[in-house]
């Protein structure tokens, strides 16, 4: 629009002097074309006559551009008391009250227009008050610790049937540290650091993971996504950073953090700096910059590795990468043996059950001793007496719930085979039996 815009548009309201949508849009032609003063006369005169919100609003843009903002707030102020769903007019008052300096009001505002739309987005405030609540944090730690997530866990390495690899990994990075202290000080290294486990769902990940802490008699923190992730600016640091205070506070102590993936994802793949600055608070925690990670132990796990951010795998962060493979055989013949215990079964052939079992997941076992459950409910409903679990109602349910872990794998291969230069996924292509 232009000049010659105005001037039409003038025109034609000399025809309908009474037409407050023509007056509307030449007030909103001149304040779009930067003609800040005529706007403002504009606007004052449908004040004078229509007195409506919308007049209200684009005034106050108008003193908002002309940096009048005490004045755009106070306009803002009134619209927002007489009742407004608009997520507009809270955008504008958060940014009027950030000129102002008032922080705590201006995220208030902001919140308000994220209630109202959630899917709403304002690259500009984002980043203006994060950087704020980021800044805040520091003050977290005069609370209180949370004890909610401290667990001590009550089992240990004797109770992870298989998984020799895994186990071996984690005892040289964190077990054998805290056993002999003084020999990984006389060379200089940390006691803690990091472990990354990854592998397909189901197979005993978190698990292993809380072995590990009985197996040292350390403490055990296990938070997933929903722990830490928040819809308001700047508490999703606040929390991360409040759970590794807690693990470090309660030395030596296992912090296993589940879905890290969904927290650490690859920075180049976000739209948004929201989960830009929480990966930045992640790095910071994790080289503990400005508080000692001395004797804190971080276990990771994730399904999709490759989508980690590759910060996370720098030296210090997490260095080791264990994969963690669907159980053996023999392992599913413990899985087994455990899970039907105290369920009224007759004579299982748990050795041929597991075999035929072969890639199926520990989540997958549970899902075929239910299966086989719920056949056999069926038939003892008629006469109230139990029926005992057999061999074959085992081998039927095999036959029902194929394995979970092939989709992952369909994937896994295609990121072992040509996304692989460093080697950090050729256990996928041992356990599938595979030559690069």
């Amino acid at each position: 629009m232009d000049d010659n815009t105005i001037d039409s548009l003038r025109q034609a309201l000399e025809h309908s002097p009474g037409n407050i949508p023509l007056k509307h849009l030449i007030a909103e032609t001149l304040l779009a074309l930067n003609r800040l003063d005529e706007a403002e006369s504009e606007y004052k005169s449908l004040l004078k006559t229509a007195n409506d919100v919308k007049s209200k609003v684009g005034l106050a843009k108008v003193y908002f551009k002309k940096a009048s903002y005490s004045a755009c707030n106070v306009i803002l102020e009134e619209v927002i008391e007489n009742g407004t769903h608009d997520v507009e007019v809270f955008t504008l008052y958060a940014k009027g009250l950030l000129k102002e300096n008032s922080p705590s009001k201006a995220m208030d505002a902001y919140k308000k227009a994220l209630t109202i739309d959630p899917k709403y987005f304002d690259e500009e405030l984002d980043n203006q008050l994060r950087s704020r609540g980021t800044q805040d944090i520091q003050y977290a730690e005069e609370e209180e610790d949370d004890n909610r997530f401290l667990q001590k866990p009550n089992v240990n390495f004797s109770d992870v049937g298989g998984m020799d690899a895994v186990k071996k990994e984690i005892e040289l990075k964190i077990i054998k540290p805290l056993l002999h202290p003084e020999l990984y000080k006389a060379y200089g290294k940390k006691i803690g650091g990091g472990i990354l486990l990854y592998g397909p769902p189901g197979c005993g990940k978190t698990f292993i993971a809380k072995a590990t802490a009985g197996q040292v008699d350390a403490k055990f923190i296990s938070v997933s996504l929903n722990d830490i992730l928040d819809m308001w600016i700047g508490n999703s640091e606040k929390n991360l950073h409040e759970i590794f205070e807690l693990a470090r506070n309660n030395t030596p102590c296992v912090l296993f953090i589940d879905e890290i993936d969904a927290l650490g994802a690859s920075r180049s793949d976000m739209k948004q700096s929201a989960g830009r600055h929480l990966i930045n608070q992640f790095l910071q925690e994790l080289d503990g910059i400005d508080h000692t990670n001395e004797g804190v132990l971080v276990i990771g796990a994730t399904n999709t590795p490759w989508s980690l951010d590759p910060a996370f795998r720098r030296p210090g962060r997490f260095d080791r990468i264990v994969f963690v493979p669907p159980p053996d055989a023999s392992t599913r013949e413990s899985i087994l043996r455990l899970k039907l215990n105290n369920k009224p079964t007759g004579t299982i052939d748990l050795q041929n059950i597991a075999k035929k079992a072969e890639h199926y997941s520990g989540a997958d076992i549970d899902a075929i001793i239910d299966i086989a459950i719920e056949q056999k409910l069926e038939a003892s409903f008629i006469d109230g007496i139990p029926k005992p679990l057999e061999t074959q109602d085992l081998i039927n349910a095999l036959k029902k719930h194929k394995p979970s872990t092939q989709e992952w794998f369909s994937t896994a291969k295609n990121f072992a085979m040509f996304a692989n230069d460093s080697g950090l996924y050729d256990d996928i292509l041992n356990y599938l039996r595979i030559k690069k």
